[in-house]
């Protein structure tokens, strides 16, 4: 199709819509098909051409993919977002109308798919003219996916197979990919509610699934749910096709942070085996209880957390570290009657030289009310009196 005339590509289109082709009408409305490079179909306006299909609204639609076609060849990546965002609007209604079947909806998700793809463009493109960081389009685009949702999300046929309802996971997917990369998380939960009260929840794709668990897994990590950002991304690491390994790494940048918060600690292997090496100093760090190395990671793999989001979420592994290193002390004095002197002395050790007996009796109440140290504190005596029985529990047995 990439030399077709227009005729020959109308033929094509006509095909598909006549015989209810969702595959090959997914094709000629793609911007990722052979077609969309084809220099007889790079026309500034194709409407007088289209109108011998006499299929609306299908022909608007037409009409606003070959002037995407076009707009890209220029390029006026605005432009081309402004026309796919028409077509994705009229695509809704035609979608919309067809009130007996879903057969649209492989074409709905390639059409979709472009529109978020394009905002992108557009957004950089614009954000190249000095113009700081632009993420209009991209919150433009939300709301041209948003009316295809609703659409899917309003069909109440009795019949599962043919309910526009299983286009909604794949809908909620480009959501996601929009809110966290416009930063609006909050837009998130009506669209999870969606989606765990549908009947259709653990029947969709496996591949749509797993993207979706990704994405709550993420967003329950914001939220501090740790426990239900462990459960999401781990379902989501374990169903990843084995050969996604690019997923694979994606999804265990932030599983492994969630799970040593949780207690556990990934294996060299495993990082090595998706480049993810930048943990295993922090690995280290956290189960000798050596504060010092942690640091000294955080600070050379900056950058690296800072880009993937968790540099904060890492902060939080300094209290295991502590919890850790004062378990060492207690286990040096063999005594449950453990001097705060000594904490602080082992803090200092650490290169923490700024620290105070206050600041350490603070850290050391955090981790009894975190549960992270079985005891309590003597200010009379500025001792810290820990549990006889199991002092320091399992990180894993609090969850």
């Amino acid at each position: 199709m990439a030399h077709f005339t227009i005729n020959q590509y109308l033929d094509e289109v006509s095909n598909a819509w006549n015989s209810r082709n969702n595959v090959k009408l997914s094709n000629v409305l793609s911007l990722r098909h052979a077609h969309a490079l084809s220099s007889k179909l790079q026309i500034p306006a194709g409407t007088r051409e289209v109108e011998r299909l006499r299929l609306s609204p299908l022909d608007e639609v037409v009409v606003a993919h070959l002037r995407v076609i076009w707009a890209l060849n220029v390029p006026d990546y605005a432009e081309a977002y402004r026309c796919q965002s028409a077509l994705v609007l009229t695509f809704a209604r035609m979608l919309q109308s067809c009130r007996d079947d879903n057969w649209l909806l492989k074409a709905m998700f390639t059409v979709c798919l472009d529109l978020r793809l394009l905002a992108i463009q557009a957004d950089k493109h614009n954000s190249s003219k000095g113009f700081g960081k632009s993420i209009e389009a991209l919150e433009k685009a939300a709301e041209c996916l948003m009316a295809c949702f609703r659409v899917c999300a309003a069909d109440n046929r009795a019949s599962n197979e043919d309910t526009k309802k299983w286009g909604m996971m794949s809908l909620v997917n480009q959501l996601f990919k929009v809110y966290f990369g416009i930063n609006k998380l909050n837009l998130c939960k009506p669209l999870i509610r969606a989606i765990d009260s549908s009947p259709l929840k653990d029947r969709f794709p496996v591949s749509q699934q797993v993207t979706y668990r990704y994405y709550v897994g993420r967003k329950a990590m914001f939220d501090s749910n740790y426990k239900s950002a462990g459960d999401y991304l781990t379902y989501a690491f374990e169903r990843c096709h084995k050969q996604s390994k690019r997923n694979k790494r994606l999804i265990l940048i932030y599983l492994v942070p969630i799970k040593m918060i949780l207690g556990y600690m990934p294996q060299r292997n495993l990082l090595e085996k998706y480049d993810l090496l930048q943990f295993w100093d922090l690995v280290q760090g956290v189960q000798s209880g050596d504060v010092r190395r942690l640091n000294v990671a955080m600070q050379h793999h900056q950058k690296f957390f800072v880009q993937c989001g968790i540099y904060l979420l890492l902060e939080k592994l300094k209290v295991i570290a502590y919890r850790n290193l004062f378990k060492k002390v207690y286990l040096l004095l063999r005594t449950h009657q453990i001097p705060m002197d000594a904490l602080l002395c082992a803090l200092r050790m650490m290169d923490i030289e700024d620290i105070d007996l206050a600041e350490t009796q603070c850290i050391v109440a955090n981790l009894i009310y975190e549960g992270k140290i079985k005891g309590y504190i003597s200010h009379q005596h500025q001792k810290l009196v820990v549990s006889k029985q199991n002092p320091f529990p399992p990180l894993s047995s609090l969850e």
